[in-house]
């Protein structure tokens, strides 16, 4: 039996703050010690009117800080590259023309282009958004031909910049994103734990989703696995075992493992059955598995591309036939609003008129101040910077309570601006581009998300069924029930999260709910089967150490050296 897809929009809990994030200090950190050298040093030249430009390579070292090294240095050098091919086109299209149609035209495809990269190789926040910002204020910016090789050669020094900065953390702690993503997985499974099973279908799944992360950071890391990894797998394991048995599962014990895992300290050992030594094996044989063509990955965004675009376009249209002088600001918060469904959507729109409403706020208060010299100026900027991203991991609205004024101060590098003037188009943009924006989203339906999640619920599905026969067979190849397992957990994550994203689409058929339920339960049941054959449960097998009591050799620290073991 299939039902309606509810059509509300939720207030409640909209303006909600949640918990910081663990790490909120690292990229807030990270953005000042990027932006910081650049300015200073335009301001000691006196041309802090070439801000702009130093800001965009700057700004990259928002990215990333999830990721292990090895897979940061990559999407971080993707990322300084799209920064700065975007701001190449735009600094083009810019000294090519100063029409303010064609240039918002250009702005919004750029935008649906930067959200569709974003969305296709799951980049993570700040995501297409400040790409974004960036090539579309660049567009409105007086350009010539012959100022475009210097102005991308600051962009593209910053950036290199902040490549340094993101990845000059991994001198002190080169392990420290996998065991904070293992430490997250623990605590996740301790918390479904504590229900003995009898929570509901959402905690489990938030603890599947987290159990999922901590694989996918293991396995960016590289397909050579080193003895740190080993160890952080095993604790993983571990966390799976809790997600399938939790009855059979000291949740206390997950919470040690996890505060063991902060700092440089040494990684508990965990001893596991001989029926579970190989079980491993499956990690590396999924490493190994191809990735799935870009083209694959970018069909289902379609129509989140289409929106995005037309959004864009329309809230620059309309901003322009207000007046307004900066029409890229109304672009900008349009395409600050597309999420995964509509729902989202319009959470996200009313977190950012609120935020942005604060946020003139803040600015008519600092404006004064930024006005009594350059120096202030850039003080405020980077002040700003810090407590964007200190706060935006609480609540969106929170983070652009000091997005807004930063974004209105470094438009004043170039020359002193009215304060009034610049307060009253921001509010204009800001209610034009949320409105405009999501009516986009309501007109352009994703019709595909019905289709996805079909495909979701079949894939679920199948990998049960794989595990299921593997589990009928005496002697399993070694590894392959280990491999099956993780690919069913994986596909009954992807299946939460398609039928989240599609429950909240608007103006589709009604969704297979009672398939989707089904599929879930079944893949649960069957994960919890491949888990005791294979040895890792009950728990009063497991002889595991608690932290901080180790017999090792001394061998220690993040380099590898981890005091895990294996017994048979």
């Amino acid at each position: 039996m299939s039902s309606a897809t509810p059509h509300r929009l939720p207030l409640a809990g909209v303006l909600r703050l949640g918990r910081p994030s663990d790490i909120w200090f690292k990229p807030a950190l990270s953005v000042v010690a990027a932006v910081a050298p650049p300015n200073l040093i335009l301001l000691a030249l006196g041309r802090l009117d070439l801000a702009m430009y130093t800001m965009a390579g700057s700004l990259c070292a928002l990215y990333g800080h999830n990721r292990p090294y090895a897979a940061r240095a990559r999407v971080l050098a993707w990322v300084v590259l799209g920064m700065t091919g975007g701001l190449a086109v735009a600094l083009l299209t810019a000294s090519l023309t100063a029409d303010p149609v064609v240039l918002v035209t250009v702005g919004a495809v750029m935008a649906a282009v930067q959200k569709t990269a974003c969305d296709a190789t799951r980049l993570g926040p700040p995501a297409h958004v400040v790409l974004t910002f960036i090539s579309s204020a660049s567009l409105f910016a007086p350009q010539t031909l012959a100022q475009v090789p210097a102005h991308l050669g600051l962009a593209l020094t910053a950036g290199v910049w902040a490549w340094l900065v993101g990845m000059a953390p991994g001198l002190l702690r080169p392990h420290g994103p996998e065991r904070r993503a293992t430490a997250q997985a623990l605590n996740a499974a301790a918390g479904y734990a504590d229900t003995r099973g009898t929570g509901d279908g959402h905690a489990r799944a938030s603890a599947a989703a987290a159990v999922h992360a901590a694989w996918q950071s293991l396995l960016a890391a590289g397909a050579r696995p080193d003895r740190t990894r080993r160890a952080l797998e095993r604790l993983l394991v571990r966390a799976e075992v809790a997600l399938c048995a939790p009855a059979d599962t000291d949740p206390a014990r997950l919470r040690a493992w996890a505060r063991a895992l902060r700092g440089t300290g040494r990684i508990p050992r965990v001893v596991a059955t001989a029926e579970a030594a190989g079980e491993l094996l499956g990690v590396d044989a999924e490493v190994a598995l191809p990735r799935r063509p870009l083209r694959h990955r970018l069909a289902p965004l379609a129509p989140f591309a289409v929106r995005t675009a037309t959004g864009c376009a329309l809230a620059g249209y309309a901003s322009l036939a207000l007046g307004v002088g900066r029409p890229y600001w109304a672009l900008v918060t349009a395409a600050s609003l597309y999420q995964a469904n509509v729902t989202l959507t319009w959470s996200r729109g009313i977190q950012r008129v609120v935020g942005n409403l604060a946020g003139v706020l803040l600015f008519a208060a600092l404006a004064p101040l930024a006005h009594l010299h350059p120096a202030v100026l850039v003080l405020c900027t980077l002040a700003l910077n810090f407590g964007a991203e200190a706060l935006i991991g609480r609540n969106y609205w929170l983070g652009t309570v000091c997005v807004t004024p930063m974004a209105l101060l470094v438009t004043e590098f170039a020359r002193a601006q009215d304060p009034a003037e610049l307060i009253t188009e921001r509010v204009a943009d800001t209610l034009v581009g949320a409105l405009v924006g999501f009516v986009a989203a309501v007109a352009v339906t994703n019709r595909r998300a019905g289709d996805r999640l079909e495909h979701a619920s079949t894939t679920a599905e199948r990998a049960r069924e794989n595990a299921a026969r593997l589990l009928a067979e005496p002697h399993p190849a070694p590894g392959a029930l280990e491999s099956a397992r993780r690919t069913l957990a994986a596909a009954l994550v992807d299946l939460r999260a398609t039928a989240d994203a599609a429950s909240g689409e608007w103006w589709q058929r009604a969704l297979p709910e009672e398939r989707v339920v089904l599929a879930e339960r079944s893949g649960h049941r069957t994960l919890a089967a491949t888990v005791r054959r294979q040895g890792l449960v009950p728990w009063n097998q497991d002889q595991a150490q608690a932290p901080g009591r180790h017999q090792d050799d001394g061998r220690d620290r993040d380099q590898g050296r981890t005091t895990e073991d294996i017994r048979p």
